[in-house]
């Protein structure tokens, strides 16, 4: 089985701006590694249609999944719903299912379902809702794409329903290393024994801790005793490491 291969569209200008902290990346990386897929690329573009619609036309061409978070909340500069309908040439207006989510939810919790709310029910033609049990504002899919909120908790959420209905591949699984001996010091033998597991990724990550510069060492992929093996060449080539 092949592993689906994925990518995020990240939306906000607040992100550009340093005024948020993105969490949902690192979250969505998290799940989508226990369900068998790989995330592959990420990118973050402001609140400017053109740049949404360009960005996720090369995401969904290149990559079987795509997922976005952020711009789709009650306020002007919400304009993920838009650019989705734009880059699928389908139009977008207020939808029942979407509407009674919402004017359910108002009701509830005594608030009004005004214009700026019902901006939340706009959903592109053709997509199917994802449930929000947060604030029960939908996204949606279309096509290879799935559109998220960007507040974290209705995100992870809304990751929850999204994921069980996605054909994943073998869980990924990973080993580490940690060599307390400089990157530049290890990198012949790192690159003989990519040469020999290639179907595995290994990686190098650098740390300097009280003055001691070392190196974790991250085996990654979907077969356990390919790992196995490579770790324990690895072992064998840095027998000083820590595990």
């Amino acid at each position: 089985m092949t592993n689906p291969t994925a990518a995020m569209l990240v939306i906000g200008d607040e992100i550009l701006s340093g005024r948020t902290r993105d969490a949902n990346m690192h979250y969505l990386a998290g799940e989508a590694i226990k369900h068998g897929i790989r995330m592959a690329e990420v990118r973050i573009v402001p609140d400017r249609q053109d740049r949404i619609v360009a960005a996720l036309n090369a995401l969904r061409t290149d990559y079987d999944i795509v997922f976005t978070s952020g711009g789709i909340g009650p306020t002007h500069d919400d304009i993920t719903a838009d650019a989705v309908a734009a880059a699928f040439g389908v139009g977008i207006d207020v939808r029942e299912d979407a509407r009674a989510l919402l004017a359910e939810y108002c009701a509830r919790m005594g608030r009004d379902l005004n214009e700026a709310r019902l901006r939340m029910a706009r959903i592109p033609d053709g997509a199917t809702l994802i449930a929000n049990p947060i604030s029960a504002a939908p996204g949606f899919v279309i096509g290879n794409v799935h559109v998220m909120a960007g507040v974290p908790s209705v995100f992870q959420a809304m990751v929850a329903s999204v994921l069980p209905t996605l054909a994943g591949g073998h869980p990924l699984m990973s080993q580490t290393l940690c060599v307390e001996r400089p990157e530049g010091d290890i990198a012949g033998e790192l690159r003989g024994l990519a040469a020999r597991f290639n179907d595995l990724s290994i990686g190098s990550y650098p740390f300097s801790r009280d003055g001691v510069y070392g190196t974790n060492i991250v085996i990654r992929g979907s077969d356990g005793a390919r790992i196995d093996a490579a770790m324990a060449e690895l072992c064998d080539l840095f027998p000083e490491a820590m595990a």
